[in-house]
């Protein structure tokens, strides 16, 4: 597979970010000590009201590349500077002495990554963002782990393990070294978790011209399929050990907030949640086991939770509030009564499985999306998809719907392209 188009492109001569006052100076070379310093402190106002927007503001990953690989593409243009100390001069050697590997959870390391997302960081191999990371594509890792140094793609595999495409998990990276030319196709990226059931394209979060994204991407990446290598930070708390070890880390210690729950939420702490659960009973809610977008088996599954406890009305509604999050983590409380599941999908409008409108619209993310993709390409629908189908509603989903619904006859307000009940009984009949 070909590579996606990089372009440089050169900033307003107005533009007052860190990132675009340093492209203006004359590259390469280290900064003048007094100016690094006063270009840091500017840089550190201006990334501590960016990284203040909500992860939320990064840009959700579609169906499409970010940029429509083209014949004869060549290599990413990647090129990066040595290990180097935080903030210190590009390319300064920090020592071979032992580097610490600093805890930390999955949890963080995405949201550190969205935090360049939502600044978009301008790519460079000399700059230094105010967090003391250069702005390329391996001190974006650094960043995201944690490390204490400015690390390269010769060197970040010391601080993690190989592992298989089963094991990764979102904050795992996808490393490509090229030792005869380290700055010829050498990236690094981190997973962000699969955008499709086939586990053929992935969420990636990336450093790379002209700034810091995140889009869907083919895996292992637009080139050199079969030079990338999947790593498993050392220093991740949140490990495959299953709820228990999860739910004992710190990552699970705090309630993150009802903001990360219920329609449309799509984050790592909607994986944890269905692990703890099934631990407590719930694995006949889950077809395919938890992940990260949010959807019926994880309403249904609490709210068997929250009536196991005795609960009704409010206190059982399926999503998980402060009290519900506490009695998983610790482990208290009733666990869920074997057989307790009953129908193995739920039914609205008296049509089994259908979900109901509110899952099919522009800007839904959900697994119902995915299943109704899924089976729309299993009918025959699925030229509409450029890339398979997902769980983020889109034009190829409605498009998908209209060519099925005009299929049974249907015509007008019939053929809108978003599936009500007749459609989904039909569908999945």
């Amino acid at each position: 597979m070909t590579a996606p188009v990089f372009e440089d492109v050169d900033p307003a001569s107005d533009c007052d970010c860190p990132g675009c006052v340093h492209r203006r100076r004359p590259l390469p070379g280290p900064l003048p000590g007094r100016v690094a310093a006063r270009t840091v402190v500017v840089a550190a106002a201006a990334s501590a009201a960016l990284g203040a927007v909500a992860p939320a503001a990064a840009q959700a990953p579609g169906h499409s590349p970010h940029r429509q690989a083209l014949p004869g593409d060549g290599e990413p243009d990647t090129p990066q500077g040595a290990k180097a100390p935080l903030h210190g001069p590009a390319g300064k050697p920090t020592g071979s002495g032992a580097v610490p590997i600093p805890a930390t959870t999955r949890t963080d390391i995405i949201n550190r990554a969205k935090i360049w997302v939502a600044a978009q960081v301008p790519y460079s191999m000399y700059a230094f963002w105010s967090d003391g990371y250069r702005q390329d594509c391996s001190g974006y890792v650094s960043m995201a782990w944690g490390l204490p140094n400015n690390e390269w793609t010769g060197s970040l595999g010391q601080f993690g393990v190989k592992i298989t495409k089963e094991e990764l998990q979102p904050g795992d990276i996808l490393l490509y070294h090229n030792p005869d030319d380290p700055e010829k196709g050498s990236h690094v990226v981190i997973f962000g978790g699969w955008t499709d059931h086939t586990h053929t394209y992935y969420t990636v979060y990336e450093q790379t011209p002209p700034r810091t994204r995140r889009q869907t991407t083919p895996y292992p990446y637009w080139s050199h399929a079969d030079k990338y290598v999947p790593y498993r930070y050392k220093g991740v708390t949140q490990g495959a050990a299953g709820a228990q070890s999860a739910a004992a880390g710190k990552a699970a210690a705090g309630y993150p907030g009802a903001a990360r729950f219920g329609p449309g939420a799509d984050n790592t702490y909607v994986t944890l949640l269905g692990e703890m659960l099934i631990a407590r009973g719930a694995g006949a809610y889950y077809a395919k086991g938890p992940g990260p977008v949010w959807g019926e088996s994880d309403r249904r599954a609490t709210l068997a939770f929250q009536q196991a406890q005795g609960w009704t009305g409010a206190e059982a509604d399926g999503l998980p509030g402060p009290r519900t999050w506490e009695l998983l983590v610790t482990r208290k409380g009733k666990d869920i009564a074997s057989g307790a599941a009953g129908p193995a999908a739920p039914a609205s409008h008296g049509v089994p499985g259908y979900p109901g409108r509110h899952f099919f619209r522009p800007g839904a993310t959900n697994d119902h999306v995915t299943r109704l993709g899924a089976q729309l390409v299993k009918k025959g629908f699925g030229r509409f998809y450029t890339l398979g189908p997902g769980p983020h509603w889109g034009d190829a989903d409605r498009r998908a719907v209209e060519a099925f619904q005009r299929a049974q006859g249907w015509r007008g307000g019939a053929a809108d392209g978003y599936p009500g009940p007749e459609t989904w009984r039909r569908l999945f009949a």
